[in-house]
């Protein structure tokens, strides 16, 4: 029996974008329990504010904007968070050699969290969740060559980290084995990747 007016909309929103939601959470804070909370918050608020979202499939992008605007919400709460800086990475990556060897998902992860969350998200948006440039431009509010600017000085950082010998310690940020929830999907494999690969052309 289908859910009727407002309750239906949200409904169908978690069963249509929940995985990719909780994915995207997930990319940006490290933490299985941090993504579940950042998600249900998301839909949360999107329930509030539904009358925003005029254009159905414009729905994805706007629970992401929900999501990314709560994460940097508790960002600015929390400000022992510690990155590492771009300021010397150049814009072009020099090519490699030969491809990367396969990389472990935990030390992607571990690469990822070291970004800053401006150079983070564009990373996650276009490789994780195949966002155009100009999708990520408007996610953002960014100029499209700030965009592909932050896109190419992150895959640079993520390239070196990635390349680096296999002593690099574990990362504090395991994946996490289930999601919870009645009829969600568990295990890895919410967190696969996307039609991209962020080791992709490094």
């Amino acid at each position: 029996m289908s859910l009727p007016g407002k309750h239906g909309t949200v409904q169908r929103l978690v069963d249509e974008h929940y995985a990719a939601l909780y994915r995207y959470a997930y990319r940006l804070s490290g933490s299985g329990a941090d993504a579940e909370d950042l998600t249900q918050e998301a839909f949360c608020k999107a329930q509030v504010n539904l009358a925003q979202l005029r254009e159905q499939d414009r729905a994805k992008a706007w629970l992401f904007s929900i999501l990314r605007n709560a994460y940097l919400h508790r960002l600015r709460a929390d400000r022992h968070q510690r990155c590492v800086s771009l300021d010397g990475v150049g814009e072009v990556a020099e090519p490699t050699p030969e491809p990367l060897p396969p990389v472990d998902p935990e030390q992607l992860q571990h690469a990822l969290a070291e970004l800053p969350e401006a150079f983070r998200t564009p990373v996650i948006l276009y490789y994780f969740e195949d966002f155009s440039y100009r999708d990520i431009a408007e996610q953002m509010d960014l100029p499209l060559g700030t965009v592909m600017s932050r896109l190419a000085r992150a895959k640079a950082h993520l390239r070196e980290r990635l390349l680096q010998p296999p002593s690099v310690p574990p990362s504090p940020y395991p994946l996490p084995q289930s999601l919870g929830g009645e009829g969600r999907v568990r295990g890895p494999a919410m967190l696969a990747p996307g039609p991209r690969r962020a080791t992709d052309g490094l």
